[in-house]
C-alpha cells in the first residue's frame, strides 16, 4: 500500500469532465495509516450531502433498538402501520403480501417493493433532475401502490433496491421510540460518537450543501427534507469516517448481527452488480478490473449525489468521500473500487 497509488487514482479520476469537487479520506482501524485529498475546494470538514449513506444511520437505529429488545427484525410491519397504509402495497402474481412483510424484509432490501424513485414514466429521479421536489411519506406509498412489486418477500437470492424500504424503517423507528428520527440519530449515533457536524436537517433554516448535475450546481433542499431515513443526512468526510468505524467496529450496536448475516443478495441489474445485506451494500472486487483475481469486497454504502462510505476488511481500511455529481451515480462507486484496489 502506497500513498502514491492513492494520489495517482485520485488525480486521474479528477480529470473527468464531471468532476468539480471531491474529497477522499482513507484510514486504517487504528489510525496508523491515514490519507486524504480534496479537489475543487473540498476538504475533510466541508459539509456534504450523505444521500443514501444515510441508510447506514437508519440501520444503526434499527439494530440498536433490537439490542434493547424494543423491536425484532422478525416483527411484521403490521405492528407499526395501519391497514389503510399497507392495503394493496404488495400484490404479486395475484397474492397479497402487504400484511406479511417484516422489518427484516425492509432492512435487507428483500421486500420486493418497487423503487418509487427509479420506476415509472415520470419517476422521481427524472423529476429531480429538473426541479427540487417535495414528496410526503403518504405520497411515496401512493406511488408504490401504482407500481408492480418484483417478487414475493424474501425470495431466494433476490433483492431489489427501494428507498421506500428505508422510509418505512424510519417511520418504524419513530413509532417505537415515540420520538423523531432526528432525535434517534442524536441519541444512538451523534452523542455516542461525539459528532458535532453531522445532522439530519428537518427545516429550510438548516444548511443543506449543493451538488452538481453535469456542469450545473444544484440545490435539492426540498428533496433532502423529504427523504430523511433513506437519504437526508448531512455530514463531513471527517465525521463519516468516525461513524463508519463505529458502525463496523461495534461501538453502536452488537456487531455480531452483521457477522451472522453475511448472506448478500444481488440487487437488480441496474445497480451494476452490487449486492445487499443487513442495511448495507457489498461490492465484490473481481472480474475484468482485477484480472479475474478475487481481491475481496468492500462493504458500506453509496449515495446518488456521489457520496461513499466503505470498509475494506481484507486491508483493514475505511474509505469515505464525495464526488458531488448526480449525473453519474457510478462515479463514486468506481472511485471507491479503484482506491480499494490501490491498496493491494
Amino acid at each position: 500500500m502506497t500513498i502514491k497509488n492513492f494520489e495517482r487514482i485520485f488525480d486521474k479520476s479528477m480529470t473527468s469532465a464531471k468532476a468539480h469537487e471531491c474529497i477522499t479520506y482513507i484510514e486504517s482501524s487504528n489510525g496508523n495509516f491515514s490519507w486524504n485529498k480534496g479537489y475543487g475546494g473540498k476538504d475533510l470538514d466541508t459539509p456534504i450531502i450523505m444521500a443514501s449513506v444515510s441508510k447506514l444511520f437508519t440501520t444503526t437505529c434499527i439494530l440498536a433498538l433490537q439490542d434493547q429488545a424494543k423491536l425484532s427484525l422478525e416483527d411484521k410491519i403490521t405492528k407499526y402501520f395501519d391497514s389503510d397504509t399497507l392495503k394493496g402495497l404488495h400484490i404479486y402474481k395475484g397474492k397479497d403480501y402487504s400484511f406479511k412483510l417484516t422489518i427484516s424484509d425492509l432492512l435487507f432490501q428483500t421486500s420486493g417493493l418497487p423503487d418509487v424513485f427509479g420506476e415509472g414514466k415520470n419517476n422521481l429521479n427524472k423529476r429531480t433532475v429538473h426541479e427540487d421536489i417535495s414528496v410526503s411519506f403518504d405520497e411515496y406509498i401512493a406511488i408504490a401502490k401504482q407500481l408492480k412489486p418484483h417478487f414475493g418477500p424474501n425470495t431466494k437470492n433476490r433483492a431489489y433496491y427501494s428507498d421506500l424500504n428505508f422510509e418505512m424503517l424510519g417511520k418504524i423507528i419513530e413509532k417505537v421510540t415515540n420520538e423523531t428520527l432526528k432525535d434517534s440519530y442524536q441519541k444512538y449515533i451523534f452523542e455516542p460518537l461525539g459528532l458535532k457536524n453531522t445532522y439530519l436537517p428537518t427545516s429550510e433554516k438548516e444548511f443543506i450543501p449543493h451538488s452538481f448535475y453535469k456542469d450545473k450546481k444544484i440545490f435539492r433542499n426540498n428533496l433532502i427534507l423529504s427523504i430523511p431515513a433513506c437519504g437526508g443526512g448531512v455530514s463531513t468526510a471527517r465525521e463519516m469516517m468516525v461513524f463508519l468505524k463505529g458502525f463496523f467496529g461495534g461501538k453502536l450496536f452488537d456487531k455480531t448481527i452483521l457477522e451472522q448475516n453475511q448472506l448478500y443478495k444481488p440487487l437488480q441489474i441496474t445497480m451494476g452488480g452490487i449486492h445487499y445485506g443487513c442495511g448495507h451494500m457489498q461490492i465484490k472486487l473481481n472480474g475484468i478490473v482485477t484480472g479475474f483475481k478475487d481481491k475481496g469486497s468492500i462493504i458500506g454504502h453509496v449515495g446518488m449525489s456521489g457520496t461513499f462510505a466503505f470498509y475494506y476488511p481484507e486491508k483493514d481500511l475505511y474509505l469515505v468521500g464525495d464526488v458531488a455529481q448526480y449525473a453519474d451515480p457510478g462515479m463514486c462507486v468506481r472511485l471507491a473500487m479503484r482506491l480499494a484496489l490501490g491498496a493491494n
